[in-house]
Order: C-alpha cells, then sequence, then structure tokens
C-alpha cells in the first residue's frame, strides 16, 4: 500500500466508473464511511432500501440547485462491490453534468479516488483476493470471447479455489506435523499420523506438477497467440497477412524485398486472440544493409513466437524436382532458418503453398496431398482453408474455456508455483536422510505455503498491490 492510500482507506472517496466521453448514461460511484450523505445532502431520499434504484433530483449540497436527475442506489457495507457503504448516481452522461456533480462531491470533503482504488479496498475488506481481482482487470481488457470467458472464470473465483484448497491442506499437514513434532512420544498422535501427511504431500506435488505442465495455454489465451509469417521474398507473405487481417495493412508489391521491418498486428480468429506479424523475405543475399537488418530482426522476432506461418512458392517447389521433405529441408536452410525451426517448432507450423493459380489441376493435386495448406489469391482457391487451419492451431495453443479446468493465467502465478514446487520437493529429499531434523523439513512446507498465498493475497507486499492495482482505471 502506498503512503497516500494507507492515510485515505477510512475517508470516503468517489470516481466515474463508467467510461469517460459523452455517453447516455454514467455511473459515479461513492465508497467510504460517509457515503451515505451523498443521499442525505444531494438528494431528498429520507429511506432508501438497500440496492433499489430510485429516480430523483440530484442537488449541490450548499446550493441546493439541481445538477440532474437521475437513478440513485445504496449499497450498505459489507454487502457492497468495497465491503464499505457505497452510494451510485446514474445521471446523464454530459461533461458539464459530470463536471458538476464531481464539484459537488468534493464540496462534502470526499476524495476523489485514485487508480484501482475502489478494488484495492474490495481487497483490503475481503471481498476479493488477488487472483479475482486480476481476472476482474483481464475481463475489462479482454479483446475476444475466448479471453471474456477465461477472464471470468477467473474473476469468478475459479482458479483461486483451487490455490486456496492447497494452501488449506498445507496448513492442516503444517498443523500435524507440529503436533507429530511437540508429541510424538505420547499417546494422543496417531500413529500413522507421519505417514498421511508425507502421503498428501507427495499428492500435491503431483497436482502442481500437472497445473504447471499446460504448456502455457492460459497465458497464451491471455496475452495472445503471437503469430509470424515467414519465407523467401515475393511468395505472398504481406498479401497473407492482409487476407487474415482483412485489410490492406501491408504493401503487396511483385518487388522482391518491399516489406524491410516488421509489421505487428491485433486479429481476433474465432475468439481467440492473435498477435499477427509480416516480416522481411528471408534471404541468403540480401540486396543491401536495410534488408540485411529486416532479416535479423524477423529471426530475433520468430525465435519467440507461438505460431509460425512458413509460405513458400508452389511452382518452384515443382520445378525443383526433389521431394517434398528434401525441398522443403533446402527451403529451410537457405533462408538460415535452421536454429528456428527446429523438430518442437515445426509441431506449431502452417506450411502453405501459394501460387497455385499457375499450377495445372495434376501439379495441383500432388500438391494437396502434402501436409500444406495451398492457395491461390489470384482465384481465392483454398483461402478458407488458411482460416480454418489457424482456428485449429488457436485451439490447439490456448486454454478449452468450455472444460473449465482452472488454468495458469499469468506468470506471476507460474513462478509462485514453481517456488512452491521446488519447497515440497526439499521437504521430500529431507525426510529421505537418515537421522533428518523434522522441524527444517517442516520449514520447507511454511515457505511453500507462503508461495500459495502470495498468488492469492493471503500474504502480500506493497511492490506486488500496487503493481496490480496500477492497472486499472481510475473508478474501477
Amino acid at each position: 500500500m502506498t503512503l497516500r492510500t494507507t492515510e485515505r482507506k477510512h475517508e470516503t472517496i468517489y470516481a466515474l466508473s463508467s467510461g469517460h466521453g459523452k455517453c447516455g448514461v454514467a455511473v459515479v460511484r461513492i465508497s467510504g464511511v460517509n457515503a451515505r450523505d451523498a443521499l442525505n445532502k444531494m438528494t431528498t431520499i429520507s429511506n432508501i432500501e438497500p440496492r433499489k434504484a430510485l429516480l430523483k433530483k440530484i442537488l449541490d449540497p450548499e446550493t441546493k440547485e439541481v445538477i440532474d436527475k437521475g437513478l440513485c442506489l445504496w449499497f450498505p457495507g459489507p454487502k457492497s462491490f468495497t465491503g464499505e457503504d457505497c452510494v451510485e448516481f446514474h445521471v446523464h452522461g454530459g461533461s458539464a453534468i459530470l463536471a458538476s456533480l464531481m464539484t459537488a462531491l468534493s464540496k462534502l470533503h470526499f476524495y476523489q479516488a485514485l487508480p484501482g482504488e475502489f478494488t484495492r479496498r474490495a481487497f483490503y475488506n475481503n471481498k476479493l483476493d488477488l487472483v479475482e481481482i486480476e481476472g476482474l482487470a483481464d475481463l475489462i481488457e479482454a479483446e475476444t470471447e475466448q479471453q471474456r470467458k477465461q477472464a471470468l472464470l477467473q474473476a469468478n473465483g475459479h482458479l483461486s479455489k483451487l490455490y486456496k484448497d492447497w494452501r488449506k491442506k498445507l496448513i492442516n499437514i503444517i498443523s500435524n506435523l507440529e503436533a507429530y513434532i511437540d508429541f510424538n512420544e505420547e499417546d494422543n498422535i496417531e500413529d500413522n499420523v507421519l505417514e498421511i501427511c508425507n502421503s498428501s504431500i507427495k499428492s500435491l506435488i503431483k497436482e502442481i506438477e500437472q497445473h504447471l505442465s499446460d504448456n502455457r495455454k492460459g497465458e497464451i489465451l491471455r496475452n495472445g497467440i503471437k503469430t509470424v509469417i515467414i519465407g523467401k521474398p515475393n511468395v505472398g507473405k504481406s498479401t497473407i497477412l492482409n487476407y487474415l487481417v482483412q485489410r490492406n495493412a501491408a504493401i503487396v508489391s511483385p518487388t522482391a524485398g518491399t516489406t524491410r521491418d516488421i509489421i505487428e498486428l491485433r486479429i481476433n480468429i474465432s475468439g481467440y486472440p492473435v498477435i499477427l506479424a509480416d516480416t522481411a523475405g528471408f534471404t541468403k543475399s540480401p540486396k543491401d544493409p536495410v534488408e540485411s537488418e529486416g532479416i535479423l530482426r524477423a529471426k530475433a522476432y520468430a525465435k519467440n513466437v507461438d505460431l509460425i506461418i512458413l509460405v513458400m512458392d508452389a511452382c518452384e517447389y515443382l520445378q525443383s524436382g526433389m521431394t517434398y521433405s528434401d525441398y522443403m529441408k533446402e527451403y529451410v536452410n537457405n533462408m538460415n532458418l535452421n536454429e528456428i525451426l527446429t523438430d518442437e517448432y515445426r509441431k506449431r507450423c502452417i506450411i502453405i503453398a501459394n501460387k497455385i493459380d499457375l499450377l495445372n489441376e495434376k501439379d495441383k493435386e500432388i500438391i494437396k496431398k502434402e501436409n500444406v495448406v495451398a492457395t491461390s489469391f489470384i482465384t481465392e482457391e483454398g483461402l478458407l482453408d488458411i482460416t480454418k487451419t489457424m482456428i485449429n492451431y488457436c485451439k490447439e495453443l490456448c486454454h478449452n474455456t468450455f472444460n473449465e479446468d482452472p488454468v495458469i493465467s499469468q506468470n506471476r502465478y507460474r513462478n509462485h508455483l514453481s517456488r512452491c514446487l521446488k519447497n515440497l520437493q526439499n521437504y521430500i529429499k529431507i525426510i529421505s536422510i537418515k537421522n533428518y531434523d523434522m522441524v527444517i523439513a517442516v520449514e520447507e512446507i511454511r515457505i511453500a505455503m507462503r508461495e500459495l498465498g502470495m498468488i492469492t493475497g493471503h500474504v502480500y507486499n506493497d511492490e506486488i498491490l500496487n503493481n496490480i492495482f496500477k492497472n486499472f482505471c481510475i473508478g474501477k
């Protein structure tokens, strides 16, 4: 918590909670011990039922001049978003109305809310944990349907429950082991308590290992599927990008080497977020320093992507007289891409054989027998296959939101879980040593429990909180 928010935590705050700019309806939220004063001094309401909207004139508290007519709602704590007493005014969204309303609220000695301050108060009042809060932030930022579904599950506590359950298990194990340490020679301790605890630890280790072995599917869905289009110059890379984004985002020219720098765009493919990048054509003999730099940048970019679209010229392949396998090896080698297109990356590589309009039907059939997407942007043949193939890869790379399995959505969680796992494994190593010290062993479990608490916010520090809440807008 920053000094400023520490000093203000008992103050009443207010802010515009809906979007800025002119709109039909704007929502102004007030939260804190004196929130009810907004109703008492700015309306004629004498009695209001919680969570029931009343249409009333909203007045300046000093001059009693009418600011607007709108809906007034009362949310007494703790049954409110922040856990404190809250009031909401739903007014017309004109800038002059909102400016007048904000001025009126300041006359009640309320403070304008800082970014994320309402949500921070919800956290301190145990209305939301950190995982739910980050899910809420992701829900607000979601650009696609699959992102929305994943964020909603997290905001509703789907992921938090898993981590809280694991933490409760560790608390129970620590309690039993400490009792074992203190009373192991007395009759009131079960003979097999140590075996039960060790079995539970081993079971939890397997659960966490399985949870971590998810190929980052939740993080990829949250951040977007980073995709790069690569290939030799003038094979149609920019044309493919323009087709996928449905606009002329990249210059298309018959002149080889038109694209020099990386062009990166965000698109929505069947509810999946894709960050699509067009790159300079790969060649062993760049024509000038600018093209050479473009190739270096493209290679560096391609090393850190989730999906590769490799484009080749179908005619060039058939004219080579080589088998498809041999041609692809030479094609990749000629572009110096062997270090990028490893066996692991080939599993996440879509190969597009472009310009099939220049082939006869027999040659087209030869191409289509290979594991490629055969296309022509002249006849539009195979274009839908590009989209279908990308959808299939997106489904494979991303978390399946339909089965609602809890999934890691942020690297922060993964880091804490990895450290938690390491501590639990350390415990198992310690107890395998002859004449081990149980006190030292239990400390490993205690540290593991702390790591889980860092995820949900049961254990926190100011740096983590400030980093999370700074990403919220004012009014949330």
